[in-house]
């Protein structure tokens, strides 16, 4: 049972990380319906799991985007610099109020709730003009803004492509462009989420998280999970630009506005199990 849940929380994490459907989210929903079937994942495995998962995805990004992020580093040095000014709020949000919005973490209720912000964002997005701006073009106040939506999506259930998508295309970026400069404050972002993680999770649990991933075949389950992820992600990737290209944003608004309603009246409507 373990091998299947790992790898369908790696399948639903490389499909939401990059699509705007929010990832944290769907996780926090799923994770609830095996712990109200009766098989939760211990704490420790939880959070190792959510780490080693987004380092798939992230390594999903960075090969994605290769040619982008080898510019950056050899010949669009003002693009680390708009990278480095959109991902502030993030860090700052990550390090200092994420920890006051745990227990939302754990809320599928409070989840449900905020679907059905990232559903308003994306059919807000979708009835814009299209811009005429590149993302190497913009300017530091405006990827400040990109990333204070970035930072609002700490909270599950707000989806950070479909914030940052959303804030890219409101401040004049043209959709692909919007999305391209969306992913590549993903790297960061995944990166420092997931270095925080394990950080904490190394630091204060010590020989009860290395003998976590002794346990079994718990760390091949892992390597699988990361690879899965990867894939998706690749995946999810492509799919998500064209349909972006095709103005299609609205169709995952109703993915999550229908989502967002079913949680909302499971939580509501049956009692949770303890």
């Amino acid at each position: 049972m373990m091998w299947f849940i790992i790898i369908l929380l790696a399948v639903i994490q490389g499909i939401t990380e990059f699509l705007p459907v929010s990832s944290s989210g769907h996780l926090v929903v799923v994770q609830e319906l095996f712990r109200q079937c009766g098989y939760p994942l211990p704490q420790n495995e939880t959070l190792t799991l959510d780490v080693v998962l987004h380092f798939g995805t992230l390594l999903s990004v960075v090969v994605f985007f290769w040619r982008r992020i080898w510019e950056l580093l050899t010949r669009d040095w003002r693009v680390i610099g708009l990278v480095v000014v959109g991902s502030i709020p993030a860090g700052i949000a990550g390090f200092t109020l994420k920890k006051h919005f745990e227990a939302m973490f754990e809320n599928p209720l409070g989840v449900g709730c905020l679907f059905f912000v990232t559903g308003a964002l994306l059919v807000w997005a979708d009835r814009q003009p299209a811009g005429d701006t590149k993302y190497q073009e913009m300017s530091y106040w405006r990827a400040l803004i990109v990333g204070l939506f970035q930072a609002i999506a700490i909270l599950p259930g707000v989806s950070r492509s479909g914030s940052t998508i959303t804030a890219g295309i409101g401040v004049g970026l043209r959709r692909q462009d919007a999305a391209t400069f969306s992913f590549l404050l993903a790297i960061p972002a995944i990166a420092g989420a997931g270095l925080k993680e394990g950080y904490e999770r190394f630091w204060k649990g010590g020989q009860e998280y290395l003998h976590t991933l002794q346990q079994g075949d718990f760390a091949v389950m892992l390597l699988a999970g990361a690879l899965v992820s990867f894939v998706v992600g690749l995946l999810a990737l492509r799919w998500l630009i064209g349909w972006l290209e095709k103005g299609r944003l609205h169709w995952f608004a109703w993915w999550v506005f229908a989502l967002g309603s079913v949680v909302v009246s499971w939580q509501l409507l049956w009692p949770m199990r303890p």
